[in-house]
């Protein structure tokens, strides 16, 4: 919390008289205040001024690096090449349309399985031991298992197999690969934030007659969704660069895009376009994972300090 600093009520700078009568209730900051809040700006000033300079030098640095090694001339000309960046901006665009929707799909997907997941472990009693089982294999096969596999397995495998009604679309086959594992990560979010709840909410909540599903969902789960907001998002931002894993099955998103002009000319430009779109993707996610981290452990502070 934050204190008001204010004159004794007989000082001539507090706006009242020497008796301690009503007088002027404007705010007069005192001089030792003034020049604390003074010394502050300097700092905050000469501080940005050393990082921006620290930045520059950092970055001519690395440029005479990079320009003055002997394969920088070969280097530009494949990777950096303006005339194939300019062609494949608008297909790397089109194809990344696919990648935000496969995002907003698979996001919701991940989140709803990961949370009947983590429920599922952290059920009691001995009537759910199997479900608690199925749980604890479902989690540990699939973050065991490299994404990129579990990606050639179901695109590649499912149709294979040739089912009647199984669809053999490579951006469907690949969402739901990338919902399979990401599932696994997220329950694990998800039963850290259920474990973290204190018992006694619980046992609160069973005392003024909430059934443990009540408990749960009113009392339990919300505290434990707040928690873990920092991490779910962070597995959304991986999420949304591991999108660009369905091309392996065919599917034309930003990377596949990318891919067949790169081998169609034999330069790789494309490829730096359509990781530079990713990158101007994940900054924003980024910095908003940061703010509501930062945002969260404000709070945490000043209920601390209360």
């Amino acid at each position: 919390m934050t204190f008001t600093e204010r004159e004794p009520a007989g000082s001539p700078d507090a706006g009242g008289t020497a008796d301690g009568a009503a007088g002027d209730d404007t705010y007069v900051p005192s001089e030792r205040r003034i020049a604390r809040e003074r010394h502050r700006r300097g700092r905050a000033r000469r501080a940005t001024a050393v990082a921006a300079l620290s930045t520059l030098v950092t970055g001519v640095v690395l440029y005479l690096i990079v320009v003055h090694a002997p394969g920088w001339p070969r280097t530009r000309e494949t990777f950096f090449d303006a005339g194939y960046a300019r062609e494949a901006l608008p297909k790397v665009l089109d194809g990344l349309w696919l990648n935000l929707r496969l995002l907003l799909v698979c996001g919701i997907a991940v989140l709803v399985l990961g949370m009947l997941i983590a429920v599922a472990r952290t059920l009691r009693g001995p009537v759910f031991f199997p479900l608690r089982v199925l749980a604890t294999a479902y989690t540990d096969f699939f973050r065991g298992l490299p994404l990129i596999i579990t990606l050639m397995i179901v695109v590649l495998g499912v149709p294979a197999l040739r089912l009647q009604g199984v669809t053999v679309d490579p951006v469907l086959l690949g969402g739901t690969a990338l919902t399979l594992t990401y599932s696994a990560y997220v329950a694990e979010v998800f039963r850290a934030g259920i474990e973290s709840v204190h018992p006694s909410q619980r046992a609160a909540a069973r005392s003024l007659g909430l059934t443990h599903r009540q408990a749960l969902r009113h009392v339990v789960l919300p505290q434990a969704v707040r928690r873990q907001v920092p991490p779910l998002l962070n597995d959304l931002v991986s999420l949304q660069k591991d999108t660009g894993l369905v091309s392996i099955g065919g599917a034309v998103d930003a990377v596949r895009a990318a891919d067949i002009i790169a081998g169609r000319s034999l330069n790789y430009t494309p490829y730096i376009v359509a990781g530079l779109a990713f990158v101007a993707l994940t900054i924003p996610m980024t910095r908003f994972t940061d703010w509501v981290t930062a945002r969260m452990d404000r709070r945490r502070a000043q209920g601390g300090n209360l």
